[in-house]
């Protein structure tokens, strides 16, 4: 028994059962309303606002990063003349 004596010792089988059977039931209870729900309705059907695909920020962001470039490009050239 452990030092406490309300429990198996750290390291055995009969601590790591009692840690699983701990984990399920408050993983089952807590889990239902918590933060997760929330954070689905970023990627569901019903949540409000701009649908866009992956590619299309993917594409924008590096056209913005090239036009960023070649503002500094044209911005160096400027500063030559």
């Amino acid at each position: 028994m452990a030092l406490g004596g309300d429990g198996p010792q750290r390291g055995t089988a009969a601590a790591a059962a009692a840690n699983l059977r701990r984990r399920k039931t408050a993983g089952g209870a807590g889990g239902a309303g918590g933060a997760g729900g929330t954070m689905l309705q970023f990627y569901t059907d019903d949540s409000p606002g701009l649908k866009i695909s992956p590619n299309v920020v993917l594409v924008m962001s590096i056209g913005f990063i090239s036009f960023v470039a070649i503002l500094h490009v044209l911005g160096k050239l400027y500063f030559v003349r």
